[in-house]
């Protein structure tokens, strides 16, 4: 899958070093499980600021299960149309930026129309997601980097279970993360602007790594606060 997708991950990763380099923001957006990629973008071990997650509470709180918040609510709302609109609301972005948005299926209302909202306002959209023929975030984005899941995403059969097991797209979302995010570190580091990444204290001792994670979240909160005021 990566050797696949290698002209469009080194775009995305010159076009994520451009925005970082720029004072910019690479917001990243998932619902439903696709909320994973999400975090491990940032804030994570390994990880550095100028990458933005935005998650909606509301459509990837799944440990409730049943109940209030349960996932019957949340699957129906990432399918209620008019609602991204109200999540971009909330930011003012500026030129530079540009958004990384995660969804399998490519097709639920929530991420195909806040990809949607984001090239409206001019700026630059990947597609992280299965590109088949009915799929919307695909054929929106100015990128498409392709999970190539062309059936299920659970994929393993079981003998005597009536259905596959053990859902993919986690691990596939998870490398094309980390690829991106090493190759864009390695870019910035040749324009001698290395990233603050976050680093565990078994690595550099509990001083050092406090050091670095302050350092991480202050940049975080200097470049995100200027996007806050609301549109």
């Amino acid at each position: 899958m990566l050797t696949r997708n290698e002209g469009a991950i080194a775009q995305a990763s010159a076009w994520c070093a451009d925005s970082l380099a720029a004072d910019g923001l690479v917001h990243t957006f998932g619902s439903g499980h696709s909320r994973i990629p999400v975090e491990e973008f940032f804030p994570r071990y390994g990880s550095y600021p100028g990458f933005h997650p935005i998650v909606e509470l509301s459509t990837s709180f799944h440990t409730q299960v049943v109940g209030a918040n349960g996932q019957r609510q949340a699957m129906f709302i990432e399918r209620v149309p008019g609602l991204a609109e109200q999540v971009l609301a909330n930011y003012s972005f500026a030129p530079q930026d540009l958004l990384v948005c995660f969804s399998v299926s490519g097709q639920s209302a929530l991420p195909v129309e806040l990809l949607r909202g984001f090239g409206e306002r001019g700026l630059r959209t990947i597609a992280v997601t299965s590109a088949h023929p009915d799929n919307a975030l695909a054929q929106a984005a100015d990128l498409v980097i392709d999970l190539m899941i062309d059936g299920p995403d659970a994929i393993v059969s079981v003998p005597g279970v009536e259905h596959p097991v053990g859902p993919v797209s986690s691990f596939l979302y998870v490398a094309v993360v980390n690829e991106i995010k090493v190759r864009t570190a390695a870019l910035l580091a040749e324009r001698g602007a290395p990233p603050l990444v976050l680093v565990g204290a078994r690595d550099v001792g509990a001083e050092a790594s406090r050091a670095a994670f302050d350092a991480a979240y202050a940049e975080h909160a200097r470049r995100a606060s200027t996007r806050l005021a609301g549109s």
